[in-house]
Order: C-alpha cells, then sequence, then structure tokens
C-alpha cells in the first residue's frame, strides 16, 4: 500500500514538470477544439495526433492523447448547445436541454454547467482508474498462453459485437482486422505473408497509418460527399460563467449519480459515451425535483448528460491498460498508442512501467482542471470556432493525414497505406460495419495468433490446452456474452435515443 502511494506520489510530482503541464494544456485546448467542431470525433482527433508523440516520452505522449480525449468529449457539447448540433455523438444528449437554455438567453448558464459537470465526472472516475486498475492487473499476471488466446478473442467479439447494429456486420469486421494482422514476417517460421514485395510491410501494416486512414482520411471522404452548408450562427454568450451555490448543491446529486454510470459503462467494454449520454440524462429527469423543466431547458438534464459522457473516459481505460480491451472506438486508438511506444497493456505497466503508468494517471487527473479552466475562459473563442467551415477543415485534416502518415518513418508508402485504409474506413461507415473492431483485430490479431501456436506447440498439438484451467472457461464465457450482448445494448440505446427525440 505505501509502495503504491509512493509512486502515486512520484506519477504527480512527474506530471508536474514544465514539459508535461504545458503539453496537458495544449492538448485538452486542441481536443475541445476538434470536439466543437460538428462532424469530427475524439477517435479522429487521436488517430491524428499520434504521430505528433513518436519524439516524445511514453508518459509525456499518453497525457497528451488523453487531454485531447477528454477535451474532445467536453468540447462537443459547446456547439450542442449553441447551435443545436452536438460536436460528438457523445453530446447528442446535451443538446435537448441546452440548446432550450439557450433559447431562453441562459447560454452562459448551460455551458458552466457542462464544464463543471465534464470536471466532476471525468475527476470522479479518476478514482476507479487508480485503485481498480492494479487490483485487474494482477489478475493478469497469471495468463499464460492459452489465456491470452481467448482474452483476445473476447475483445473482439465485445467490441464488434456491441459496437455495431449487428452481430454479423460487428464480427465480420473483427474477422477483417484478423486477416490484415497476418500481412508480413511469420513470427513462427520467418515465412513472407501477403507482402507482394514491399519490404514496409516486413513488421506488418503499420498501426498509426491504419488509424489515422480508419478515422481521419475517411471522416474527410464523408465530408466531402455532403453540400457544404454554412453552419449556424452561435448564440453570443452575454453573461459570466459562474454557478451560484444553489445551482451547485441542486446538480451535484445528478452528477454523482451520472458518474456512476459513466463509470460502469466505461468498464464494461463496448458501452461508450453516447449511451452513458442518455443513461445519465433520463436518470437525472427520473429523480428530479423539477420535472416541469425538462424539454424547457433543464440545467440538471444537461449535468447528467455531461458528468455521464466524461465518467466513462477514465472507466474506459481500465480494461484497455489492463486486459488489452478498449471501452470504445477512442481507447482502441490509445491502445494502438501504447503500442507504437513499446508498451503492451497489462501488469507490466504497473511493475516495469509503473512510473510511466502513474504519470498519466496523474496527468490524467490534471487534465480535468486544465478542461475546467480552459473551457470557462474560452467558450466565446470554441463558440465561434464551432462554425468552421467544412470547406476549411476538409483540406487541413488531408494535409494532418498525409504529413503525419509519412512523417512516422518518412516512407511514401505508408502515406499510400493510409490511404488504403481511408477508403476502407470509408465503405466500413457505408455498410454499417466497426472501424473499432477492425482496429482490435489488427492489434489483437498477433496477439492471439502467438497464443494458440504457442499453446499448440506446449501440448504436441493437443487443443485441450486451450480449455485446462478455470481462467480458460470464465473467458470463453464472456466472449459467448460479448458476441450476444448487442441483442441487450443495442435495444437500450435505441430506446434511449427514441424517447428523448
Amino acid at each position: 500500500m505505501l509502495e503504491t502511494l509512493s509512486m502515486m506520489g512520484a506519477g504527480f510530482i512527474s506530471a508536474c514538470s514544465p514539459m508535461n503541464l504545458l503539453a496537458m494544456i495544449a492538448s485538452t485546448a486542441l481536443g475541445i477544439t476538434i470536439g466543437c467542431l460538428p462532424g469530427l470525433s475524439a477517435a479522429m482527433g487521436v488517430a491524428l495526433l499520434l504521430p505528433v508523440t513518436f519524439g516524445m516520452d511514453p508518459a509525456t505522449g499518453l497525457i497528451v492523447l488523453g487531454g485531447i480525449y477528454c477535451g474532445a468529449i467536453f468540447g462537443g457539447s459547446i456547439s450542442a448547445i449553441l447551435i443545436h448540433t452536438p460536436g460528438t455523438p457523445a453530446s447528442a444528449a446535451t443538446a435537448i436541454e441546452g440548446y432550450k437554455l439557450t433559447l431562453k438567453g441562459q447560454a452562459a448558464k448551460a455551458l458552466t454547467v457542462a464544464c463543471f459537470a465534464s470536471f466532476c465526472g471525468g475527476l470522479l472516475s479518476c478514482i476507479s482508474l487508480y485503485f481498480f486498475s492494479p487490483l485487474l492487473a494482477e489478475l493478469t499476471m497469471q495468463f499464460k498462453s492459452p489465456e491470452y488466446f481467448w482474452l483476445s478473442i473476447f475483445g473482439l467479439t465485445i467490441i464488434a459485437g456491441v459496437s455495431s447494429r449487428s452481430i454479423l456486420k460487428g464480427l465480420m469486421s473483427g474477422i477483417l482486422g484478423l486477416l490484415i494482422s497476418t500481412i508480413g514476417m511469420d513470427p513462427m517460421e520467418g515465412v513472407e505473408r501477403y507482402m507482394f514485395g514491399v519490404s514496409t510491410l516486413y513488421n506488418g501494416v503499420n498501426v498509426t497509418c491504419a488509424l489515422i486512414g480508419l478515422f481521419s482520411m475517411s471522416q474527410v471522404l464523408i465530408l466531402a460527399e455532403k453540400k457544404i452548408v454554412e453552419r449556424a450562427k452561435a448564440a453570443k454568450i452575454k453573461d459570466k460563467l459562474t454557478l451560484t451555490k444553489g445551482e451547485v448543491k441542486r446538480i451535484m446529486p445528478t452528477i454523482t449519480r451520472s458518474w456512476i454510470i459513466g463509470n460502469i459503462l466505461g468498464i464494461l467494454p463496448g458501452a461508450g459515451a453516447t449511451i452513458a449520454c442518455f443513461m445519465g440524462y433520463n436518470e437525472a429527469r427520473r429523480f428530479s425535483k423539477h420535472k416541469e423543466e425538462f424539454g424547457t431547458g433543464s440545467i440538471e438534464g444537461v449535468a447528467g448528460s455531461e458528468a455521464a459522457n466524461n465518467a466513462v473516459t477514465g472507466g474506459s481505460l481500465i480494461p484497455t491498460l489492463t486486459l488489452g480491451i478498449p471501452g470504445e472506438s477512442v481507447t482502441a486508438v490509445l491502445m494502438g498508442g501504447l503500442i507504437i511506444h513499446g508498451l503492451q497493456p497489462g501488469p507490466e505497466l504497473f511493475t516495469t512501467y509503473a512510473d510511466m503508468t502513474y504519470t498519466f494517471f496523474a496527468g490524467f487527473v490534471l487534465v480535468q482542471f486544465a478542461m475546467l479552466a480552459i473551457g470557462l475562459w474560452g467558450c466565446k473563442i470554441f463558440a465561434n470556432i464551432a462554425r468552421l467551415s467544412d470547406s476549411i477543415l476538409i483540406p487541413s485534416i488531408v494535409v494532418l493525414c498525409v504529413v503525419g502518415s509519412y512523417a512516422i518513418n518518412n516512407n511514401i508508402v505508408e502515406v499510400i497505406i493510409m490511404c488504403i485504409f481511408g477508403v476502407i474506413g470509408y465503405l466500413v461507415r457505408k455498410f454499417d460495419l466497426n472501424a473499432a473492431a477492425i482496429v482490435l483485430g489488427l492489434i489483437l490479431g498477433p496477439i492471439g495468433e502467438n497464443g494458440l501456436r504457442r499453446s499448440l506447440m506446449l501440448s504436441d498439438g493437443d487443443p485441450s490446452i486451450l480449455f485446462a484451467t478455470p481462467l480458460c472457461w470464465m473467458l470463453i464465457a464472456l466472449c459467448v456474452l460479448g458476441i450476444f450482448s448487442p441483442l441487450f445494448m443495442g435495444r437500450v440505446e435505441k430506446d434511449m435515443v427514441e424517447k428523448h427525440k
């Protein structure tokens, strides 16, 4: 216990270095900017900025990605409140009450509530991140080759199933990722697989190029096919961005409730911030003493939605860092960032790389304070950014995609790979497949393959080794649950969305 507290303290000292503080302020501001631009997403922002972190210390790089993640989730509420267009899907419920408050001339009040609730939800989620992650990491120390095989299968089934409207389409996405992961040199026998004479593919498809293509370049293609229209003019913010003691006292029970909801949904792989925001809003209305305000502009409705979707951020990092199973698409990209920095999710993050991990945790806590300060200070600026035309966004994102892909290894082939994945990502969206499941297939494929082949080597080809331990059977049960979970989660999300239309 004392050792853990010591590492936590050392993490905060390291996170407070001038470089880390500058990185978290800049990344949080950038994340809010990305979030408040309708059509862009947190996953796109994290993928786009991955190459920027290559030259950084791993802890600083992860703090940057965490700042973009948290900032983008909050940033979506700015355009949701001011122009009734959620910047990210996670702020869809915020638009219901937030825009009504804007129409009543209370835009400043709505933005202040959104910022404060986002801060509280994100900060409280750090509690579970600190205390549950090491416990789960200890469990993974018992994993051997068979368990890693089933863990990779579980990761694929649950994210593929929950994040897609169709079990078949979800599994198709995961299988496509697995097929792509086989490209490169065979890890056991050294045989070339699907390389077609391209030496760049020796170590497989570059994960960063795939991420940039799937989440960023595909978004460019989606935006480019739509007619460019002028965005609605954001309402002017005339009042000061403050809350009275009475208002804080009124929304705190809602924030606490939404924190629990968002945290649990964040830990459950695949549930995500979109479902959390609607559940947080729904429970805020259920327990409110001022139900008559809902539908006409309620600060409790805004607080319930924003606290829940920001509480997902810390919760979703727990399975990502300990088991290598992302809670949602953004953490799938973040896991790619971990691997790019030479780090593998699991117990080593809390032993060998404990200094880096606890610095990241401390940075994640401080990011919440940066988000609060930047959000309250810069809302008027971000309100104007939210109106930025797609005619400016599209070429800007293309340039960043190309430069970021080329900068990885100064190799034009990787730019071509990024463009190919951009087209794949575009088709994935058109056919309602799941980009996050493809990324997981790409990342977890080698882990599952190595686990399976090593297990069979150890047992002289006897497959019973894959069913030899209670942990194996536990993971098999989770795989079955993961395949059929969309029947429940999909219905929950559909009911929530339809109820509040």
